[in-house]
């Protein structure tokens, strides 16, 4: 029962994994239209008609979610490969629960970046520009973060198949 689950926790981490890399890489969290041109912009830059810049306005949301984004990505990576540690020799209970813990911790850093995205977006953006709307790379994080939990969950739950089959050590007194 742990190699089913820890795989399906390894499985979804990956999905996640790659979700997050390719979402936070993107330049599509927001679209919107700017002087009756189509722009749209990332966490690192912004594109109108298809030219792009880097962010020119310094705030301090940017730099947060960036932040909080990469070291989800590098959470996750991380309880990938502690999931993938549980197929070598033997069972290793240990890593399966630490990388469920950072798999859990990758969700958590990723859903903390989309709120910190969300609130200045809606509250400053939304009003700056009237006709906009969250765009694919935004989607995409949270379905990554869902995956994360998923991952998490499938690990933690391994762990507990594991602990609850080993079978009692006899104890002999002298």
């Amino acid at each position: 029962m742990l190699y089913t689950l820890a795989g399906g926790g390894t499985l979804c981490g990956v999905a996640a994994l790659v979700l997050l890399i390719v979402s936070t890489a993107t330049d599509f969290w927001m679209q919107y239209r700017y002087s009756g041109a189509s722009a749209n912009q990332g966490l690192w830059r912004f594109c109108i008609n298809h030219k792009c810049h880097a962010h020119t306005i310094t705030v301090a949301f940017w730099d947060a979610t960036r932040a909080f984004m990469l070291l989800s990505v590098l959470s996750c990576f991380a309880g990938v490969l502690l999931g993938l540690s549980a197929f070598g020799n033997g069972t290793k209970s240990r890593r399966v629960r630490t990388g469920g813990f950072a798999l859990l911790l990758s969700g958590f850093l990723a859903l903390l970046a989309l709120a910190i995205y969300t609130g200045v977006t809606v509250n400053f953006f939304g009003k700056r520009f009237l006709d906009w709307r969250f765009s694919w790379s935004y989607i995409v994080a949270w379905v990554a973060i869902i995956l994360s939990f998923a991952a998490g969950g499938f690990q933690l739950c391994a762990y507990q198949k594991n602990i609850a089959e080993l079978p009692p050590t006899n104890v002999q007194g002298s």
